[in-house]
């Protein structure tokens, strides 16, 4: 064998192996980040049956999922960058946020999560819109529930007005300005189902007094 064979041999073997080192880094990537978005579908599942500490294990087995890929992938950055680590990055961090917006918690800051900037920011939006559901399941609960609902109201508009100033190219913010406006329109159903609700139990209350008899005489027609 001459010594060109000898070289392209080695240099085949050599590069064929880092392919399947890097093959072995994507399907790693592929299956872990599907399992990263199960996780955080099931968390918010859970949150919104108030199973709160099903919903934090969730949470920290899709956190751990997550460190684990990054550094996995820290030699591979065409991967990491490839698009599903950061739809898994943003499904997660939307399954926190919603977490820590419905217990009242401090937000978690995107370096806390692990996460890049762009799925973080994508996902507060989607945060913000999943307390539409969490507010009319409280609705349907009753009436003592009208203080949580006006706090989280007020939580989605202040997550709106913040999101809406970040004005930057798509490339950039992956797709926000789209995720914001979604959100807007989820914001004004929400509060115009909210004070539709309100409303009806002002009128509610004042026709129960009217109804309620005086000195056990009823009143008046």
């Amino acid at each position: 064998m001459s010594d060109n064979s000898s070289a392209i041999e080695a240099t085949i073997s050599a590069i064929v192996a880092r392919i399947e080192q890097k093959n072995a880094a994507r399907e790693k990537a592929l299956a872990e980040s599907r399992q990263v978005i199960r996780n955080a579908a099931n968390s918010i599942r859970a949150l919104h049956r108030h199973e709160f500490e099903q919903a934090a294990e969730m949470l920290e087995q899709g956190r751990a999922l997550l460190l684990g890929l990054k550094n996995v992938l820290s030699l591979f950055p065409d991967i990491y960058w490839a698009g599903y680590v950061q739809d898994a990055q943003k499904e997660y961090s939307e399954a926190r946020l919603t977490y820590a917006l419905v217990r009242g918690e401090v937000l978690p800051l995107p370096e806390t999560l692990g996460v890049e900037d762009a799925p973080y920011l994508n996902a507060l939006a989607e945060a913000a819109s999943e307390l539409r559901r969490y507010i009319l399941d409280l609705i349907r609960h009753g009436a003592e529930h009208n203080e949580e609902c006006e706090k989280l109201l007020e939580m989605m508009d202040e997550v709106y007005s913040r999101l809406v100033t970040v004005d930057y190219p798509d490339v950039l913010t992956g797709g926000l300005r789209r995720t914001t406006d979604q959100l807007r329109g989820v914001l004004e159903r929400t509060r115009g189902d909210l004070t539709l609700t309100l409303r009806q139990r002002v009128l509610e209350l004042a026709l129960a007094r009217y109804n309620t008899p005086i000195d056990g005489k009823p009143n008046p027609e």
